[in-house]
């Protein structure tokens, strides 16, 4: 760890100069050409060139960021798209015909961004649906419905939408998007792992095969992005919805945490470089705002999302400012890294922009969109000897200090209605938050619903017994099983109530979607109970 610091330190002077031209040129792909020279350009393809659907995202009361990127050959390392600049046209309209158009205009798709489009629209009137489409040539992309968030002193009567991570096109099919697609959301946040940065072939059996190495560099990142955005249950839910997206670690390098690599061998200039390379191959293929626009190897991504008095939104980011995971070993008894002062697994800034947001809310519920387990679970299910404690360091468990210390603050400041959700751990959990985890008399702070995942590990099989072996141990969890899926939430102002929607099977498509359990939290009362 010294060493790793030490060459950190040294490598400090050549990430600034990185940065510094880095930011030159960042903002360039964002001024197009005049409407009339774009309006007389006209782009050939092999291909039609919306393979990877539309999006919307990071909705306001008065706009939302339209995404696409052309790429008519999605297994070619150039999408099959000219190597120059194309001009794009957009439009809005307030039908699904797309007859009444409200705002149109045109748009870069820059050969440098990997010919992405980020249109960040205004002018629109709050909550309230819209749908949109992009043209090039003679090409016309399907028709996307999006929706702005209601006003900032809206009063609702309630807020519907859902959550999902981790998404291994390896290890199944995404049904539970086909069934998302068809539900009434207003919004749906992704927390991470939106791809897996591993080689094709990974695993002992993948349930869909694909012939590439470890994604490393910017063009084997866009190339993974392409793969996972062609699936067509991924696109009809990007279509229906706006989305609120963060990373985890799979988008960079499995357990990223800051600029320290797991491999000794990696200098911090050369890890720095990768995650350079997937920070700006996230953005290409998300629909963030202008805000989020990477520079170098750092992206800003946390930011807060509010919709009207009922809900705020903090989505933070738990990688890229944390310090080093503790200990040696993932899962493993405790030790004594993970009760150092000056751990963090937010980073300081963020941290103090996170509470001060919590402080000043003036919303009904008040949510953090985060990646890892914020519970302190014993984790019965990994290998361990009789007796111990498993916990897992790169979870929140890694990170005690700074975790006492957020789930104080929200205790001692009367945070109202604190809810985590959560993603990572491919299962579903509901937990009791507290500060004092060993003491299960303690008062719940706040109520984590963490997501299982959309097809990682493959169809989930641990059964009844691990489920109430996980319960037994660990009082403060109220729910724990293994099946995909995805969680809806329904927000009013005197209940949320969290709906488990699981599917059976991913190994095979056309799996039925149930909804396993229901899970309340009432206004005013920290934990959540089954309905």
């Amino acid at each position: 760890m010294a060493n790793q610091m030490k060459e950190k330190m040294m490598d400090y002077s050549s990430r600034r100069q990185f940065l510094a031209s880095a930011s030159a040129t960042a903002l360039w792909p964002f001024l197009n050409l005049p409407i009339a020279e774009a309006g007389n350009r006209r782009s050939s393809f092999v291909d039609y060139p919306f393979k990877l659907g539309v999006a919307s995202g990071d909705p306001a009361p008065d706009g939302v960021v339209l995404w696409t990127r052309l790429c008519p050959q999605p297994a070619s390392d150039d999408g099959g798209v000219p190597p120059e600049d194309i001009q794009v046209q957009w439009q809005v309209a307030a039908d699904e015909a797309m007859k009444h158009i409200i705002r149109k205009g045109f748009a870069t798709a820059a050969v440098d961004w990997g010919h992405s489009i980020h249109v960040e629209v205004e002018g629109l009137e709050p909550d309230r649906s819209y749908w949109y489409q992009f043209k090039v040539g003679m090409d016309v992309s399907p028709v996307g419905r999006t929706r702005t968030a209601p006003a900032a002193d809206a009063i609702l009567a309630n807020f519907r939408f859902a959550f999902a991570s981790c998404q291994k096109y390896n290890d199944g099919y995404f049904t539970a998007y086909e069934h998302m697609a068809q539900d009434d959301l207003r919004a749906v946040f992704h927390l991470g792992d939106y791809i897996y940065e591993g080689v094709g072939n990974e695993g002992d059996a993948p349930t869909r095969y694909f012939d590439a190495p470890e994604a490393t560099t910017l063009q084997l990142y866009r190339n993974r992005y392409a793969l996972y955005h062609a699936d067509p249950h991924l696109q009809a839910a990007h279509a229906a919805f706006p989305w609120i997206v963060t990373w985890d670690d799979h988008e960079f390098a499995n357990d990223c945490a800051g600029a320290v690599s797991d491999d000794p061998a990696v200098s911090t200039a050369d890890y720095l470089k990768r995650r350079a390379g997937a920070y700006k191959a996230y953005y290409e293929n998300l629909p963030l705002r202008r805000a989020a626009l990477p520079m170098g190897p750092d992206m800003m991504l946390y930011r807060r999302i509010s919709f009207g008095q009922m809900i705020d939104f903090s989505v933070l980011d738990t990688r890229q400012y944390r310090s080093d995971q503790p200990c040696e070993t993932k899962y493993r008894t405790p030790c004594d890294g993970i009760f150092d002062p000056k751990a963090t697994m937010l980073g300081d800034a963020q941290e103090k922009w996170l509470c001060e947001g919590l402080n000043t809310s003036g919303a009904r519920w008040n949510v953090l969109a985060q990646q890892v387990m914020m519970a302190r679970p014993d984790f019965v299910y990994k290998p361990h000897k009789e007796g111990e404690i498993t916990f897992c360091m790169d979870k929140w468990d890694g990170y005690h200090v700074p975790r006492t210390r957020l789930l104080q603050y929200i205790s001692d400041h009367q945070i109202s209605n604190p809810v985590v959700l959560t993603g990572d751990v491919h299962r579903n959990w509901v937990n009791d938050l507290k500060v004092d985890f060993d003491n299960p008399e303690s008062a719940t702070v706040a109520t984590e619903f963490v997501g299982t995942s959309i097809s990682t590990n493959g169809d989930g099989t641990e059964g009844k017994e691990i489920a109430e072996a996980v319960k037994a141990k660990n009082p403060f969890v109220k729910f724990f099983n293994s099946e995909r899926g995805y969680v809806r939430c329904d927000v009013t102002a005197d209940e949320w109530r969290s709906d488990y929607r699981t599917v059976p099977y991913i190994t095979t498509p056309g799996a039925p979607c149930v909804t396993r359990a229901t899970f309340v939290v009432e206004n005013g009362q920290s934990g959540a109970v089954r309905a």
